[in-house]
């Protein structure tokens, strides 16, 4: 979930330096809820394997637990923007922190595989929730002159928290001298990991103590004396906030509340337009990223890398993502998105390709695999450079294209569609990996590549380059 930087357009009103630090501020606070959508994207990596072999799962079932945090995030998700409109975003963000700081205990506590899948559904739901409010508060808080630049703390969260999880497994792991079932103050490593997940939660609760209400939602009920203070606060003593408040509440009154019955139309049903959203969506999730985020310790494990190794290997692969993360961030919005997403996809198959003709030279069986060193090391740029690929094209382009690619009057409803087929799809890619990896590595790799090439010619058909173009003439 990303957005742009964007300079600053002539006569948008600029905050003084005094109200900026505070703003940064609270984007900081309020993007907290990316850092925890990251981290436990990530965090689950370091146990599966120990998971596997603690509550004795087959390979379907580890899906399961595992992909069962994304069927929540898709919950919440689906009913974070209602809540917020109902009870504010600041008590939206409370309780999305409550939710995963019960869901990181009850995940370091599980009594059986059930409860542990319960447990990371409830996380799911707190993310969900998360990642919708905290866009849109950022959004809603920002200055205009400001507003691209401070969304994109939120994607910049995500891959952070990415790292900091990869970065904290890795530092377990050698506390228990390299045995992700060793033993620390009681319990095993793998559940102080999933434990530790509680203090970015409570930090995050903690925060959204001292961070001001959207003065959109305090307007929404009538609050406009509060909203003008938080207005003067963020936006500086230079605005008229009598003004500003305003021209807030004429826009909320002209607003267009899309709903689903407005996306349909088309000849296969919806408008060819949605379904340019959701393809876009689900292409970004088929070419396999997040096996790379859930599971690539137990990857790196099945080729015969040793668990410390595999969780160095993890976290470099962290670090990638962020510095591409930040090439896209810098670039998308010169040379374009179409072009980004081309090259990003171009490389993500190329890389793919490689990756399955490396693990085709696995050798042995059960704990006793290798790969050569050749094609190992192979493997490993090869994740790399997919890795780097993604996240400087699909990972930011995705988000940027759907927030610009659909009319005023559906964006709010298509993106909604658009975000749930992303879950959906993310869902069965996870839930799929450890039984196709048992199938084969090879023939896994060889499906995600097909599809990274396969989203070649869907970009240069069907998307259409929105940079420099205003919301409305999309529409």
């Amino acid at each position: 979930m990303t957005s742009t930087a964007q300079p600053p357009q002539p006569g948008a009103r600029e905050a003084h330096p005094d109200h900026l630090g505070h703003v940064i501020f609270i984007t900081a606070a309020a993007a907290m809820g990316g850092f925890l959508f990251g981290y436990d994207s990530s965090v689950i990596n370091g146990a599966t394997v120990a998971i596997q072999d603690r509550f004795d799962v087959n390979a379907d079932m580890l899906g399961w637990i595992i992909a069962t945090a994304l069927l929540g995030c898709a919950v919440g998700a689906a009913v974070a923007g209602r809540i917020a409109d109902r009870i504010g975003r600041i008590r939206c963000m409370q309780i999305a922190s409550v939710l995963f700081a019960a869901s990181a205990v009850g995940s370091a506590l599980p009594f059986a595989a059930w409860d542990l899948t319960v447990w990371r559904f409830i996380g799911g739901i707190g993310i969900g929730m998360a990642s919708v409010i905290g866009p849109a508060y950022i959004a809603e808080v920002a200055p205009p002159a400001y507003r691209g630049r401070l969304a994109s703390f939120q994607q910049a969260a995500i891959v952070v928290g990415i790292a900091v999880s990869q970065l904290v497994n890795w530092g377990i792991l050698n506390m228990a001298d390299g045995d992700q079932r060793g033993k620390l103050a009681g319990l095993e490593a793998w559940q102080w990991m999933l434990g530790v997940m509680v203090v970015p939660a409570v930090l995050y609760g903690l925060l959204s103590f001292v961070i001001p209400e959207s003065p959109r939602f305090l307007l929404s009920v009538g609050r406009q004396a509060e909203a003008k203070k938080v207005l003067a606060e963020v936006e500086g003593t230079g605005v008229d906030v009598e003004a500003r408040a305003a021209e807030i509440e004429l826009a909320m009154h002209r607003e267009h509340k899309s709903t689903f019955k407005d996306l349909l139309g088309g000849k296969f049903g919806f408008l060819p337009i949605v379904w340019i959203g959701i393809f876009l969506s689900i292409f970004q999730q088929l070419v396999g990223i997040n096996v790379i985020f859930y599971y690539s310790n137990q990857l790196w494990q099945s080729i015969g890398h040793d668990p410390s190794s595999s969780f160095l290997y993890s976290f470099e692969t962290s670090i990638v993502n962020i510095v591409g993360t930040v090439i896209a961030m810098i670039f998308v919005d010169r040379i374009g998105r179409k072009p980004l997403a081309l090259i990003g996809s171009a490389g993500m198959a190329i890389a793919l390709f490689t990756m399955a003709w490396a693990f085709s030279y696995r050798t042995g069986s059960g704990d006793d695999v290798s790969l050569p060193q050749g094609q190992g090391l192979t493997a490993i740029i090869a994740a790399n450079a997919f890795v780097l690929f993604f996240a400087l094209s699909w990972g930011v382009v995705v988000w940027v294209l759907l927030g610009e690619i659909f009319p005023n009057k559906i964006r709010a409803a298509a993106l909604g569609v658009a975000a749930s087929a992303q879950w959906l799809a993310n869902f069965a890619i996870t839930k799929t990996f450890p039984s196709m990896s048992e199938w084969s590595l090879t023939g896994s790799y060889i499906i995600y590549g097909a599809f990274a090439a396969l989203s070649i010619p869907f970009v240069a058909k069907f998307v259409k380059e929105t940079k420099g173009k205003t919301l409305e003439e999309m529409g």
